[in-house]
């Protein structure tokens, strides 16, 4: 164990240059020349601007007739020129278009607005607020984030993309990032493998809950335009069910990851402040803890779903259609599965950490204890 933490940091900075050398892979790739490819272009004129309805509704939209120059590309430099009815526009606004070839010539469409700047800014925004609030603890959190994306982009994106069985993927990519999420967040000491051993048993128990809920209420995957899509460009070979399945795994892995190294740490607080107490009043006093933390987290992880939901919920809610009718749209089933699945999940692993804590960390000396309380979502 002291071999484990005298190396930690050279395992840090291995990591960070790893990622760092990843990401530029990644973005290189990116930059290969495709068929039609989608251009980037700054707005310089709007030529002229008039209101129409949308057809068959009373909703008025705004279409624009627009000069724009080309910034990137084998066409940077080129001014075009394009119809706009996505959103409006002005001058110097930057965003994404593709090109359509018709009989006569190349037409250009407004696809997205470019938003690389603000997203860049919050990110920045975000690492600098956890670093100044954490110190050296939030600078390992940022790296296992980091990361956590590079195996989920690296490993888990394209197996699933090549066929392979999804939940045997999502519970081996689990592993990886509770890896990176509980011993580069919290360091490597008894207290985190705890964690680790507990959060991974809590999620293979939440991969069979998942799998047996899914074929009960029997959902087919296909609860979202994505997923239609998905299958429809892959030829239908990808296996929908079981990605869906994967997303529970994958998605409950940062509150799995809270509630176990917060129960770690309890325990051997515990004992800490009174090596007297026998197993079982440890047991009992940081299940105490571990009830009143995982009531919070389930109204957290509900409230979650609930929020990103939302238009949904808006949609249907002036619908003339029965309740259950309603909540029996895949849509809504399957998160309502998977808020269901995820809560499970929270509770199991608070007596399963709980008892591999009072197990093995009653010698325990040093530990994470210090820091662990820092809560790490991944």
């Amino acid at each position: 164990m002291q071999t484990i933490k005298k190396h930690s940091k050279k395992i840090l900075v291995s990591l960070a240059l790893i990622s760092a050398f990843s990401f530029f892979l990644l973005s290189s790739t990116n930059k290969a020349p495709v068929e039609n490819e989608i251009k980037k272009v700054e707005i310089l004129k709007i030529r002229s601007e008039k209101t129409d309805f949308l057809p068959g509704t009373k909703s008025e939209h705004l279409i624009q007739e627009i000069d724009a120059v080309v910034l990137d590309g084998t066409d940077k430099g080129k001014i075009i020129f394009l119809i706009n009815d996505f959103t409006p526009l002005k001058p110097t606004d930057k965003v994404f278009v593709a090109s359509y070839n018709n009989e006569t010539e190349e037409v250009y469409g407004v696809i997205e607005k470019d938003r690389t700047k603000a997203l860049i800014f919050f990110v920045f925004l975000f690492c600098a607020g956890v670093v100044a609030l954490s110190g050296k603890q939030g600078v390992r959190s940022l790296l296992s984030l980091l990361g956590s994306f590079i195996v989920i982009i690296y490993i888990l994106l394209p197996n699933l993309l090549a066929g392979a069985p999804p939940v045997s993927i999502s519970i081996a990519v689990a592993s990886l990032i509770l890896f990176f999420a509980i011993f580069f967040t919290h360091g490597f000491n008894k207290e985190s493998a705890v964690a680790f051993s507990g959060t991974f048993i809590a999620i293979l128990i939440t991969g069979i809950l998942a799998n047996f809920s899914i074929e009960i209420a029997e959902l087919s995957g296909f609860s979202s335009h994505e997923s239609v899509y998905l299958n429809f460009l892959n030829d239908s070979v990808l296996d929908i069910k079981g990605i869906f399945l994967a997303g529970i795994i994958i998605g409950s892995l940062g509150i799995l990851d809270d509630i176990a190294i917060t129960q770690a740490s309890v325990v051997s607080e515990l004992w800490r402040a009174n090596k007297d107490l026998s197993k079982l009043e440890v047991w009992k006093s940081a299940l105490k803890v571990g009830r009143e933390h995982s009531s919070a987290l389930v109204n957290t992880l509900a409230l979650a779903y609930t929020g990103a939901s939302l238009p949904l919920l808006l949609l249907f809610s002036g619908s003339s259609a029965p309740i259950e009718m309603t909540l029996s749209r895949e849509v809504f089933a399957g998160e309502i599965i998977r808020t269901a699945i995820g809560s499970l999940g929270l509770l199991l692993t608070v007596p399963v950490t709980t008892l591999l804590a009072v197990l093995y960390l009653k010698n325990s000396k040093g530990g994470a204890s210090s820091h662990a309380h820092h809560h790490h979502h991944g």
